[in-house]
């Protein structure tokens, strides 16, 4: 979100530039790439069909598979880092959205 302007002219405090609403859902979750195939945890905080915010305590790299699971279902994501402060980041996903992410809670 970025300050701007709502469709009256009024200046506002902030804009949601996001395509698709987020769901806070704060959950444990994993990422691995070809380089560090070991699946290291991360932390989902809020998710979209188009991308999600984490958490980690270590470095990220800049494109990775995040895998999240949620009551027997496992949610599989390829993702692009596109902002990062500290150790919050948001990424965006790079492949088609699947079927099962609306179980994904």
């Amino acid at each position: 979100a970025v300050p701007g302007r709502d469709q009256h002219g009024t200046r506002t405090v902030l804009v949601e530039r996001r395509k698709e609403p987020r769901r806070m859902i704060n959950r444990v979750a994993h990422f691995h790439n070809e380089i560090c195939p070991t699946p290291r945890a991360c932390t989902v905080t809020n998710i979209s069909e188009g991308g999600a915010r984490l958490y980690s305590e270590i470095d990220m790299p800049p494109t990775f598979t995040l895998s999240v699971s949620s009551e027997g279902v496992t949610l599989r994501r390829e993702c692009r880092v596109v902002w990062q402060l500290g150790g919050e980041l948001g990424v965006e996903f790079t492949d088609p959205t699947p079927r099962k992410f609306e179980s994904i809670r």
